[in-house]
């Protein structure tokens, strides 16, 4: 079909920034979780996808070159590169990879909030601190970030409007974990309760 070729008007001023909008989607979006795999620490995954982001990025540099007078190219380019990076970083949320470690300091009393945590299996530290409206508690724990999606609601029902952050962490040395399997080969023997 002649509307196919490489030169006709439809090829050169649609099809073209298309597959170059959508090529440069999935060379950002590998990118970002490039990145972010290599700063959690995923040395094997990390290379393998920047050998196919790079793939793509070249097949989509190449198309720009062949067709340098078309100015919807570069806007598919500029519009690929944000859509990949806004992508990727949905992506990263929703599979949730690598620890953190959350510090809370709420406002009111927290034996309720800490015995919930307790409940769950979290490994928490306590410690009395003196802040600027007066004394307080700090609790911090270390989880798996997917673990902040079920406690962050729980942590604004016991003690609304309580304070608290969340750092990524890169690596931990023993410690206690709420999964019964990283219990069991950490050897902890205590038995973890059964998440409701």
């Amino acid at each position: 079909m002649e509307i196919f070729s490489s030169n006709s008007d439809l090829f050169v001023w649609v099809i073209i920034p298309l597959l170059i909008f959508l090529s440069r989607i999935a060379d950002q979006t590998l990118g970002t979780l490039r990145f972010i795999f290599l700063s959690k620490g995923f040395k094997y995954i990390a290379p393998l996808l920047g050998f196919f982001e790079v793939i793509i990025w070249l097949l989509a540099v190449t198309q720009i070159i062949k067709h340098v007078d078309n100015v919807l190219s570069y806007v598919a380019y500029g519009a690929g590169f944000a859509m990949g990076n806004y992508i990727g970083m949905c992506l990263e949320e929703k599979i949730s990879l690598g620890k953190v470690m959350i510090r809370i300091i709420p406002k009111k009393d927290t034996t309720e909030l800490i015995e919930y945590m307790k409940s769950q299996n979290f490994g928490l530290t306590v410690m009395d601190a003196h802040g600027s409206i007066g004394d307080v508690k700090v609790i911090m724990s270390i989880m798996e970030r997917k673990d902040t999606k079920m406690l962050i609601p729980i942590i604004n029902k016991l003690n609304p409007h309580a304070f608290f952050t969340i750092e990524d962490i890169r690596a931990v040395k023993e410690g206690v974990f709420r999964s019964r399997k990283k219990l069991a080969l950490a050897g902890y023997g205590r038995d973890t309760k059964k998440i409701k």
